[in-house]
């Protein structure tokens, strides 16, 4: 079943991409742009370090790369 918004949402991916070639170093500049533009507030959390987990056959694992 396709979600008709995530669809939408491809379909806007794929315009972009498309209008700067699949330049990736020029789409971010676009982004960033209307991101500066946008008015919006920007939130920028320092990345969090995750703790070891226990596996339920008794090893520790650690999900952070």
């Amino acid at each position: 079943m396709k979600d008709p918004i995530v669809e939408e949402v491809r379909e806007h991916r794929m315009e972009h991409t498309r209008k700067f070639g699949g330049d990736l170093k020029a789409i971010c500049e676009d982004l960033r742009a209307i991101q500066k533009t946008c008015g919006h507030k920007v939130v920028r959390l320092p990345p969090r370090r995750l703790e070891p987990t226990k596996q339920s056959n008794g090893s520790q694992t650690s999900r952070s790369r």
